[in-house]
């Protein structure tokens, strides 16, 4: 059966362990509770967790074993920066320090034309025709370079490339994703100033600069030449270029891009560039440990229940409420122990749907009070904040969902030891509300309202916060267009890449077959763990019960989706074609 109402159907980051079951679970069975459990048996299950928590199962007998993997992908790496930026300086001191590979689709364009490869030939025809390579060409000559195992055992350092939003999201398509995309920043009248002083010794091919970088002897200084190119009116037009492409490419790596200002001392520089790099480093250590400590203990200590039933019988019951409300926490804490800091839950069961007439404030504030009291339990100093009134005059207000919300965390029972008011603290959504004493901070539900950003105190409150970590629970940041539709225009694409900032930590989403009923199935991840995409049936006796259908590394789309539900084969009906096809054939290889 296609599903027909995912598009109305909001998202959940759900975080916890991965599920040990296999695509066709055989442990699988309702227990006496409303959660799923492993029957007893006499056959125990190997799980075998490979990279980027990739599981296999296996069947032996008596008990129940678990092995991990100890090797983490290696670093992968995405510089850019405009012409004279500094860009190849900071390859060379990056690939001294971390061993990676350097890999430049200039190097690239002339290796394989040298070379004679298939690739190379087909390159070779365009630039004999004096037109450029396209896109799928020089896509391919750079899928096949990291397809190497230099590249895969030491990792790679890919040098500005990709320089266009099409070649941006062709690397999208074939999973090529960097660990983080570091952008050089640096005044157009100093690149303008580099460029037109910059001279070319033709003997030994070392570059200077007229004023910052003379030559050491008149004897070289008579012999230098200029490039082509290196003068200001070309080096202007190279620079709008440059920004026109990488201001579209942005959109896809805005969430792991770090802007660095280029106009310092290279030493200085890299010192910043060294920095996140091993930030990025420890993270992938962290989840490789995390990884490799996985045992039936720590599953057992996650609470890990499966998937709860009975999810469409409102009140939900106190039981579901409390696992979703621990399930949430122990991914919200295991996030924000690796070092995030822009984090968003999205949950969206009946009670936290308000899409649904069943949508209940009170359990959204009881996971809010929830969340805010384990951190204070742990020292944290937590501001809880909810959005005030939008607009102004006969216009002022704020959207429904939330009507009320300040009033209800205020009265609510915090306990008897005094967190209110000292621990935690309310306040609203915006940067004057961030306070030095505040260590983390939770935004109740913060959304659009019709013709009014949230974004616009959103930022600078996150740019107040700095390292401090941000929470957003059950966020709606897309845009609410006014009556005349301005708001779906003007500033579009800025506000889309910083809403795309935060990351999820929690997700759990239900897919119906029809509005709300039935149930087909459900979505979670639980960080930092894979997506599981889950199948409602009733075994036998009539019980309901979630059986697992697949595992993503990504957010599946919609159509992955129906065609788990439907039982077809991962890509079973895209098998790619053409260039794409060859592309895809040198990743499998």
């Amino acid at each position: 059966m296609m599903l027909t109402s995912l598009s109305h159907i909001q998202s959940t980051n759900v975080y916890s362990t991965p599920s040990i079951f296999p695509i066709s679970p055989p442990l699988l069975s309702s227990s006496s509770s409303s959660f799923l459990s492993l029957e007893p048996s006499s056959h125990r299950v190997a799980l075998h967790v490979y990279s980027n928590d990739r599981l296999r199962i296996t069947h032996k007998s008596n008990g129940l074993k678990l092995s991990c993997s100890s090797k983490e992908p290696p670093l992968k790496v995405m510089i850019s920066g405009a012409p004279a930026s500094g860009k190849g300086t900071q390859c060379e001191l990056i690939v001294k320090k971390f061993g990676l590979v350097h890999i430049s689709t200039g190097d690239l364009l002339r290796a394989e034309v040298s070379s004679g490869t298939e690739i190379g030939n087909k390159a070779k025809e365009f630039m004999n025709a004096g037109k450029l390579v396209p896109d799928e060409i020089v896509t391919a000559m750079v899928t096949s370079r990291l397809s190497r195992e230099d590249a895969k055992e030491k990792g790679w350092l890919l040098d500005g490339y990709p320089r266009s939003f099409s070649q941006a999201q062709s690397l999208q398509s074939l999973k090529i994703i960097p660990d983080v995309y570091i952008v050089l920043d640096v005044p157009d009248e100093i690149l303008i100033d580099r460029c037109v002083g910059r001279r070319l010794d033709p003997v030994t091919k070392k570059i200077y600069h007229i004023r910052n970088f003379p030559p050491e002897t008149e004897e070289i200084k008579a012999r230098l030449t200029t490039r082509p190119d290196d003068t200001e009116e070309k080096v202007k037009a190279r620079l709008e270029i440059y920004k026109k492409n990488a201001d579209a490419i942005l959109s896809t790596y805005s969430n792991i891009m770090k802007r660095i200002d280029g106009n310092h001392p290279k030493e200085v520089i890299f010192g910043e560039i060294d920095s996140i790099l091993t930030r990025v480093l420890n993270a992938k250590e962290k989840k490789r440990k995390l990884g490799s400590s996985l045992s039936q203990s720590s599953l057992v200590q996650d609470n890990w229940r499966g998937i709860p039933t009975k999810l469409n019988n409102i009140p939900h019951s106190r039981d579901i409420r409390n696992y979703f409300y621990d399930d949430v926490l122990q991914a919200t804490k295991r996030s924000i122990n690796d070092g995030g800091i822009r984090l968003k839950v999205e949950i969206n069961i009946p009670e936290l749907n308000p899409e649904m007439d069943v949508y209940r404030i009170g359990t959204l504030m009881e996971l809010v009070r929830t969340l805010a009291l384990s951190f204070a339990d742990d020292g944290k100093s937590v501001k809880v904040c909810v959005q005030g009134s939008m607009g102004e005059g006969a216009l002022a207000g704020m959207p429904l969902q939330l009507a009320g919300t300040r009033q209800i965390l205020e009265y609510m029972d915090w306990g008897e030891y005094g967190a209110m008011g000292t621990f935690i603290k309310i306040g609203a959504i915006g940067a004057k509300h961030v306070d030095e004493t505040d260590d983390l901070f939770i935004l109740v539900a913060p959304q659009n309202a019709v013709g009014n950003c949230i974004i616009e105190d959103l930022q600078p409150m996150t740019d107040a916060a700095g390292d401090r970590p941000v929470i957003l629970v059950n966020p709606r940041l897309k845009d609410l267009p006014a009556s005349s539709g301005i708001m779906q225009t003007m500033g579009r694409d800025k506000r889309l890449k910083y809403a795309a900032t935060f990351e999820n930590c929690y997700l759990f989403r239900l897919y119906y077959a029809g509005t709300q009923y039935p149930i087909m199935g459900a979505l979670r991840m639980s960080y930092p763990y894979r997506y599981e995409l889950y199948k409602r049936v009733n075994d036998p006796s009539g019980k309901e019960k979630y059986v697992i259908l697949s595992t993503y590394p990504q957010k599946p789309t919609i159509d992955e989706v129906n065609d788990a539900f439907e039982g077809k084969p991962r890509n079973e009906n895209k098998k790619a074609v053409g260039i794409w096809g060859f592309l895809s054939g040198i990743l499998q290889n």
